[in-house]
Parts: structure tokens; C-alpha cells; sequence
């Protein structure tokens, strides 16, 4: 089996690099060969890779960048995959596309289902909704799977390593208390893209994967700091303080309550979700080797 990755570059496209090579041939590409913001140049590069699954992982991920540069977060996010869906259907491939919790406005307070009303508050969140649309509306067989606050020690940044940089350098941080979702590594995911990969023949539709159980920014600052103090990382924060979105204004509104429900994915992989307290020791643990290693 042929599997195309696009992303490779970021957090979740460069773990899933080594996590998909057990399963096939992996040709992992990234901006400089597959650039998503040139929707017209997609077939070309795909149809010269032939593959039997196409693994998206890139995306316009800046969350509140989006709101002033809309245009830009539509061509990538929702132009781009479905022009990758109706190019992966013309070679008889599948495609398996990454989206987000963004989806849902956070109204809720129970676990989003796949089949709950999707409503998007801000632009990010609408142009991933879009490429779902966009997917679906080809008609052809595909895989969605929403997944949710993702981190990991590949990529630019994220929560994990914002958070690790300002506990370096302030003895107090105020992260937000009233925004709940489901923290969610890399190494997870990826493993669970994995299985998804091996079965993709026999899976069509939208899934949801995120670690199991529940925090607020705040509860996942709090453990970050806790895990790191625990493996020798160095720290000046001494307190974290609870706040409110509304203490905390951003340009994009984000949704109060994302939690999403994995069981539908579960009961065909046979295997429940790591906590994502553990998942975070995991993150941690490999980004203290990187950082050894680095500096050998």
C-alpha cells in the first residue's frame, strides 16, 4: 500500500511518519512539494505518487490568524480537501483528512457525538467545517476524524511548549478555567491513524479520536507543570491562576465545551483511548530526549 502524507512538517504529520511506516509505503510531503494554498497544483502531485491512501494532515491551524486571514484558511482548509478528495476518487484512493472540535460551539454539556448539530463560531472552525463539506459533497468513500487540542513534540509550537517556555521565565500564569476539551498527543493519534490505515477499506465516514477524560486550560497548565517539575525540567512559575475567557479576550471566539465522544471509533479499533494525563507524560518525556539529544 501507497500512503501519501501531506503535512509532514507539522506536530501530527511528523509522528505519523514513523507510525505509518509499518503499514506501507509512505511518501510524506510538505509545503514545499504539496501546498495546499495552491488548490490547481493537488492533482498533479498526487496523481504522480499513485496512492492507495491519502493521509491529510496539513491544514491553516493558526486559530486566531484566521479571522483576518479568512481567504487564505478556506483555500487550505476547505478548497484544498476536496479538490484531494475528488482527485483521490478519480485514482480509486481513499482519503483520510484531519479535522477538528471546532466544529461544534461548544454549547454542550455532554461529549459531542459525530452526528450532533456541527455549528463553527469562528473562522477557523468554519473553513475546517467547509472542508468536511466540501469532502462529503464528492460523494466518493473517505474517512473524517475529528480529533482536538493537539500537541506533540514535532512542529512549530503548541500549549505544551508555550506553556513550558513562560513557566521558564514568569513565576505566575493566568490560563483560562472555563474552556473544556480533551488535551491530545501526537503519539495517540497517530497510533490510532495507524490502525485506521490497516482497516481503511473497510471504514467510510466521520469519526472522533481524542484522548479519554476531561480538562480546562487551566487543569492541563496545572499538569503540565506538575509532569515537567517531575522530570528535572526547568521551572521559575510557582502559581497558576484560574481566569475567564472574558479575562482573557482573544481575536477568535473559541467553544466553552468541546469534549468529544470516541466511542464509535473505539469499538472498531477494540481499544479504548489513553487518559490524556499519560499521554502528556509521554510528550514530555520524548521532548526531554529531543532536547538532549540536541544539544550532544
Amino acid at each position: 500500500m501507497r500512503i501519501l502524507l501531506t503535512g509532514v512538517n507539522g506536530q501530527l504529520g511528523s509522528e505519523l511518519q514513523g507510525t505509518l511506516a509499518p503499514v506501507g509505503e509512505v511518501i510524506a510531503v510538505g509545503r514545499d512539494r504539496l501546498d495546499l494554498s495552491q488548490p490547481d497544483q493537488i492533482p498533479a502531485v498526487v496523481e504522480a505518487i499513485q496512492p492507495d491512501l491519502i493521509v491529510n494532515c496539513a491544514a491553516y491551524t493558526a486559530v486566531d490568524k484566521a479571522e483576518t486571514e479568512a481567504e487564505l484558511a478556506h483555500t487550505v482548509n476547505a478548497i484544498a480537501p476536496g479538490t484531494l478528495a475528488k482527485t483521490a476518487a478519480n485514482l480509486g484512493a481513499t482519503l483520510l483528512h484531519i479535522s477538528t472540535d471546532y466544529v461544534f460551539d461548544g454549547t454542550q454539556s455532554r461529549p459531542y457525538l459525530e452526528t450532533d448539530t456541527t455549528n463553527p463560531i469562528g473562522q477557523y472552525g468554519k473553513t475546517k467545517f467547509a472542508g468536511e463539506m466540501a469532502i462529503l459533497q464528492t460523494g466518493f468513500p473517505h474517512i473524517i476524524l475529528r480529533t482536538a487540542w493537539v500537541y506533540g513534540v514535532g512542529g512549530t509550537g503548541n500549549f505544551v511548549k508555550t506553556m513550558l517556555r513562560l513557566g521558564q521565565e514568569r513565576p505566575e500564569l493566568r490560563v483560562v478555567a472555563d474552556q473544556v476539551g480533551t488535551p491530545s498527543w501526537t503519539g495517540d493519534i497517530a497510533e490510532a491513524i495507524a490502525q485506521i490505515a490497516r482497516q481503511h477499506p473497510d471504514l467510510e465516514g466521520t469519526y472522533h479520536f481524542t484522548n479519554s477524560g476531561v480538562a480546562s486550560w487551566y487543569d492541563f497548565a496545572v499538569a503540565i507543570f506538575e509532569e515537567a517539575a517531575a522530570l528535572g525540567f526547568p521551572l521559575q512559575v510557582k502559581r497558576v491562576v484560574p481566569i475567564t475567557t472574558a479575562e482573557y479576550p482573544t481575536p477568535a471566539q473559541r467553544p466553552a465545551y468541546s469534549v468529544l465522544c470516541g466511542k464509535k471509533l473505539e469499538a472498531i479499533l477494540n481499544k479504548p483511548a489513553p487518559h490524556w494525563r499519560r499521554g502528556l507524560r509521554q510528550m514530555l518525556t520524548g521532548l526531554q530526549a529531543s532536547v538532549t539529544s540536541s544539544r550532544r
